[in-house]
Parts: C-alpha cells; structure tokens; sequence
C-alpha cells in the first residue's frame, strides 16, 4: 500500500462512493504519475480521511476506506514571526512533515516581510502537499498573518488551559531548555495517586521570533498571556531552522 501515489482531494469530491476528479488532477494522474484505467492509488481528503482509488476516467471508484495512524497524540499550533525572502516556505514544508497542527504566521517589531495575499495561498499548497509526501492523515491549518499580540489573543482564545502548554522561544537569556519542560507533559494523577498518561488532550502552542529575535516587550506580552519563555540550546539558530528544532524536540517527547 505504501507504494501507492496519494493525491489530495477536497471532501466535497467525494461522493456516493466515487471520487469526482478535477481537470489538474486528471492531469497529474494521467501525464505526471502515468497511471492508467483500472490503476490504484490513495486519495486524503486532509481532514483525516483516505481511501484506496481505481482510476476510471473523469472520476475514480472508491474501493476501501484506509486507517492511517500517523498523526501525534498531541495537537501543536507553531507561532512563526514570518523570516525575510521565502524562508516560511521551508518552515511550512518541514513542520508539515514533522506534524504541526495548526502554523499561525505573525507580524512582529522586527519581521522583514510583507507578505501577499498570493503568499498565503501558496503556503496552503504547500503544506497539503507536504502532507501527501509525509502520509499525514491531516493538512495544517495556515492562517492568515496577523500582529504578533493580535496572534496572542487569537490563539490563547482557543486554548483550554486545563490541557495546553505555551512556549515562547528566546535565544538570550537563562531560560530552561525546551525538552526539559516537555519531559512530564502528559502526566496526570488519578484517583488513586497513580501517574497516567493523557497526551491525546493536550495542546502544545510554540512561538519562535523573527531575525534579530523577539523584543523585550514582545516576551513580556507573551508571559503575560500565559508563556513560558523556553530555549532551544546555547546557539543562535536562524528564523527558519528555530521552529523545526522546536517541533523536532515536541515530537521526539510526543513519539516515545
């Protein structure tokens, strides 16, 4: 099975057992892939749904549904202050690929960028097709760029603080580590006085700064909603490589 190609597909293409395939994805199946009448390949509507397809024409017939666990037990929203040229590209791809939920992009003092309407549009392709690649069960949710404090109130607004953690990423100063504050996330004690393990609750929020790193003012807004400022070691990592250290390290805490 895993040899198969896999295409996105949007949920509304499938129906009454069939799939409703679009001009472009005749196309990439045809020209590109080269399949033929009668060939099989996965089709994932990016909403946690996949089927086994046979390729007949204009439209494909569904013959089984797939079970795909490759999602985290853990649901994570990446806050990027956006890097200057087309470094968030890069930062959609990977984190894609390593399993982020949800990539909130912002405006913060120092960010370079001024991002088109056409940039966000192309981040969302990107990530659906990062999720084919990587076999996600999801595709990541891009929102839209907003200013860095309107993103705090955005995100923390959907948080139940019961069941999340957020970090902020900050190069300088004495902050703890990272997988130091991830090492007892999930734990829980029951009834009993007993550890459990509740992952599939939680909600990880990562927030990693622009060039030149987050202002002071910045930090002291995120604490303030509730951010703990966190490092990701002694080096100065650049604005494009921080968030896939910092998802990295969540997923290697997460996939044990």
């Amino acid at each position: 099975m895993s040899q198969l190609q896999r295409i996105a597909i949007a949920p509304s293409q499938f129906q009454q057992g069939q799939i409703l395939l679009t001009k472009e994805q005749q196309h990439y199946l045809g020209r590109v892939l080269r399949l033929r009448e009668g060939d099989r390949f996965i089709a994932m509507d990016g909403k946690g749904k996949w089927w086994l397809a046979q390729l007949a024409g204009e439209q494909a017939q569904v013959l089984e549904a797939l079970l795909v666990e490759t999602e985290l037990p853990v649901s994570i929203t990446l806050m990027v202050a956006l890097p200057k040229g087309n470094g968030f590209d890069e930062v959609v791809r990977c984190c894609t690929e390593l399993g982020v939920t949800c990539i909130a992009p912002v405006l913060s003092d120092r960010t370079l960028l001024d991002p088109s309407p056409q940039k966000l549009e192309r981040w969302r392709r990107i990530a659906a097709e990062a999720a084919e690649q990587s076999e996600r069960s999801f595709v990541p949710t891009i929102l839209e760029p907003v200013g860095f404090n309107t993103g705090l109130s955005l995100v923390i607004g959907h948080l139940s603080f019961a069941n999340s953690q957020q970090y902020i990423c900050e190069a300088r100063g004495e902050f703890p580590h990272l997988k130091d504050c991830l090492q007892h996330k999930g734990q829980m004690t029951n009834d009993k006085g007993q550890m459990t393990n509740d992952k599939g609750q939680e909600t990880i929020v990562i927030a990693t700064g622009p060039e030149g790193g987050w202002t002071t003012q910045e930090i002291e807004n995120a604490i303030a909603s509730g951010f703990q400022p966190v490092s990701l070691g002694r080096r100065i990592l650049r604005a494009v490589t921080a968030p896939v250290v910092a998802l990295s390290l969540i997923t290697a805490s997460c996939e044990v």
